[in-house]
């Protein structure tokens, strides 16, 4: 009697288990795609690899990762006084702002081209980076290209490069 039942059973625990399985759907990734394109910023260039990212993928919290805490921002307003002024900000500053382009923008694209050069003062290494930033929303599209120099420094406790100054020559 048993074996009747067994008999009885066994073609619905099969269909049950083949309703399971989709011989079509691709197999299951592992990792993640974040962990896949986000570097450990063993490097300075690492670094502007996750800046990418970060503004590619409009995450703040990689963007501020790219930071360190004594960030500077820096660049040139020829509007401001008579033949024009360096203007600069904090780590903080730039958080907001960056975080309000982030929100601001549906499609953000930046790509690093050219290295135009590279040094090493102490501790710090420093980038000249020419660079293209495209910014598209619903209601307006706005590109940018010029040359960034970027001071990255390594942290002492994690290791990781950040960038502790960006002055930003491109002409808007």
């Amino acid at each position: 009697m048993q074996f009747k039942n067994l008999k009885t059973l066994f073609p619905f625990v099969l269909l049950f288990f083949l309703g399971c399985v989709n011989p079509f759907a691709p197999a299951l990734d592992n990792g993640t795609l974040a962990g896949d394109l986000i570097t450990e910023q063993r490097t300075p260039e690492e670094v502007l690899t996750n800046f990418r990212y970060a503004y590619t993928f409009k995450d703040s919290l990689l963007y501020a990762d790219v930071l360190d805490s004594a960030f500077v921002f820096q660049y040139f307003d020829p509007d401001q006084g008579p033949s024009g002024l360096f203007v600069s900000w904090t780590r903080d500053v730039d958080l907001r702002t960056t975080g309000g382009v982030l929100r601001t923008f549906d499609i953000i694209n930046l790509e690093w081209l050219n290295t135009v050069y590279a040094l090493q003062e102490g501790e710090d290494e420093i980038l000249a980076k020419s660079f293209r930033l495209d910014l598209s929303s619903a209601d307006f599209s706005f590109t940018a290209s010029g040359f960034a120099i970027f001071t990255f420094r390594r942290n002492t406790q994690d290791h990781k490069w950040r960038i502790v100054r960006w002055v930003d020559e491109s002409q808007i």
